[in-house]
């Protein structure tokens, strides 16, 4: 069996997918407008992009900045148009004021999803009780994944968090993938290896001009390497 790390890439089009699996990307997830930390793409950028590339695509449901579900039937509109247009994988994930998870919007989501696997965001790193969400949510049909930085302020702070989560894996509750992302540099990647972590997200690390500049296959391939 490969252990291979898995490397997913964000991309907001075409363009970002070609470059970002020729650098040795496992998995996308799609998005636009990373003004708002990334919403959910048109059902034509994912149609586009499905077309240009053949390795996984998690797609985005959220409609605006912030973890509050806001309004529920935009979000399951949204899943249920992306669901017909093919999408298999999907990245969500709501907080109550509270900073309690959302479950009503979280499942009338799920509901549309036919038991596709998801992604549970970084909503995780702004709950009031991580524990709780994870508890929360353990049962929840295709939840495979958590995207997290250990902290709000990024993985340079959430290192222990990442750590002692990671320590936990098979617990009740901690039973879903741990996927690092948020602030995470190439700096942080012999640490969280050697805890066993073994799934990593980028997003500008993989644009060193910048967002308004697609993604470079050569700053993914430099992670490919590093993590290989």
């Amino acid at each position: 069996m490969s252990n291979r790390a898995l490397l997913e890439v964000i991309a907001l089009d075409a363009e970002d997918a070609i470059a970002a699996q020729a650098g040795g990307a496992d998995r996308l997830e799609l998005v636009t407008d990373m003004a708002a930390d990334g919403l959910t793409p048109p059902r034509e950028t994912f149609a586009a992009i499905r077309a240009a590339v053949d390795i996984p695509l998690r797609v985005m449901i959220r409609k605006a900045d912030g973890f509050a579900a806001g309004q529920v039937s935009g979000l399951v509109e949204a899943a249920r148009g992306l669901r017909a247009e093919g999408a298999e994988e999907f990245v969500l994930g709501f907080l109550n004021p509270d900073g309690s998870p959302d479950l009503a919007a979280v499942e009338a989501v799920l509901a549309e999803l036919d038991g596709c696997r998801w992604t549970f965001h970084r909503a995780i790193d702004r709950a009031a009780d991580r524990d709780g969400l994870r508890k929360a949510l353990a049962e929840l049909p295709g939840l495979d994944t958590y995207l997290t930085a250990g902290s709000p302020a990024g993985v340079d702070e959430g290192m222990p968090v990442l750590l002692a989560e990671a320590a936990r894996r098979g617990e009740p509750g901690y039973g879903a993938r741990i996927l690092v992302g948020g602030g995470l540099g190439l700096t942080h990647l012999p640490m969280l290896r050697a805890a066993g972590l073994d799934a990593f997200h980028i997003g500008g690390a993989a644009r060193p001009s910048g967002w308004g500049r697609p993604v470079s296959a050569e700053a993914v391939a430099e992670w490919r390497r590093a993590l290989d």
